[in-house]
């Protein structure tokens, strides 16, 4: 990256979906509205967007569990070349605390490590306990992460042979307790319905991926205010996973099936009833980073208008996650493109600069 200087951004800068303001200016690494003393180093124009966000990544885990510093690197600077200067961490099994000295690098929000049932979850990747112990571990990474927790609520249950909810519901609503008492806030990762009414009901936060939801509980969830991240670019791939589970675990292969072709009816559903929806993409576990522009289309195949799922990975995201935008004194993390995003979403795969911290990438 550049040395931080005074850096002049001149064009459009999108404050909001309709703040649209013609310049800032980075100071010391900060925005300000107001022309300071000092000429620029440097003038850099088109259209700016706060810093994008992937809302549900994982940095610093593969698909075989934590990965080394050097690839934890190449990861966080994939996201970044591609325009996420936020990254929700939604479980990693690595210790990425040393990416927050690296002002180069995205910032991170971790939910600290998966919390998974005894082998009802990826390998290597989450502490694997059973329910007596859930709120222990839940307070734990509470403690341990940046305000998030992250369970995972349904797995394939292999003597069912289908998906199955991991936890009873005393135990989950003891965990949340125990989660919230530390002051953070609780996800789980959910495929199906069968989870989602019990974690409703022990005062769940927020459900990944969410394909389980129906007509008869959005409503409980738009009233409650839990958000969704559907992760659609991961949804994708259900039916070559299907395909692969068909000969052991039919139930499950045509269960995956089912949740794959109602995925935008679902999510479209959800946002129609007044549920938070916001963009993440899942990279990091078998999925490549940097894919957050595409899920930002997806979300539009879902029926989200262009500037709401622009919102869904900028200001309404930054606003979930308690993170400024381009406000006065803000972090100087911001993306420019050609052309205005509102208007064609696909500029997003694309951008001219990326500022992280006021200094150039």
């Amino acid at each position: 990256m550049t040395d931080r200087a005074v850096l002049r951004i001149k064009g459009r800068v999108l404050v909001g979906p309709d703040d649209v303001r013609d310049e800032l200016w980075s100071v010391d690494g900060r925005v300000t509205f107001e022309r300071p003393a000092a000429e620029p180093s440097a003038t850099l124009t088109g259209w700016a967007l706060p810093g994008l966000v992937d809302a549900h990544c994982h940095v610093g885990l593969d698909a075989h569990g934590a990965v080394d510093r050097d690839t934890s690197e190449k990861q966080a600077l994939t996201d970044r070349d591609a325009g996420t200067l936020l990254i929700r961490d939604a479980g990693s099994a690595a210790d990425t605390r040393w990416i927050d000295d690296r002002e180069d690098l995205p910032k991170l929000i971790r939910a600290g490590r998966h919390i998974a049932r005894t082998r009802r979850y990826i390998r290597n990747y989450a502490h694997e306990i059973e329910p007596g112990d859930l709120a222990a571990y839940a307070a734990a990474e509470a403690r341990r992460g940046d305000g998030w927790v992250k369970l995972v609520g349904d797995w394939i249950d292999r003597g069912a042979g289908d998906l199955a909810a991991c936890w009873p519901g005393d135990a989950l609503a003891e965990a949340i307790a125990a989660a919230h008492a530390e002051g953070a806030r609780v996800t789980a990762h959910c495929f199906a319905t069968e989870s989602l009414p019990d974690l409703l009901a022990a005062g769940i936060d927020c459900v990944e991926h969410a394909t389980g939801l129906t007509e008869e509980l959005i409503p409980a969830f738009a009233e409650r205010g839990v958000a969704i991240v559907p992760t659609l670019v991961n949804i994708a791939t259900f039916p070559k996973l299907a395909d692969g589970g068909e000969a052991k675990f039919p139930a499950w292969s045509a269960h995956m099936r089912r949740l794959h072709a109602r995925r935008y009816d679902t999510v479209g559903a959800a946002h129609d009833a007044g549920i938070p929806v916001y963009v993440g993409t899942d990279a990091g576990g078998s999925l490549a980073h940097g894919l957050v522009a595409e899920e930002v289309l997806e979300l539009t195949r879902a029926g989200l208008t262009p500037v709401e799922a622009l919102a869904a990975a900028t200001w309404s995201a930054r606003s979930w996650l308690g993170r400024p935008g381009l406000t006065e004194g803000a972090p100087a993390d911001l993306v420019l493109y050609e052309a205005d995003p509102r208007a064609d979403l696909r500029v997003l795969a694309a951008p001219t600069r990326v500022v992280l911290n006021g200094r150039v990438a």
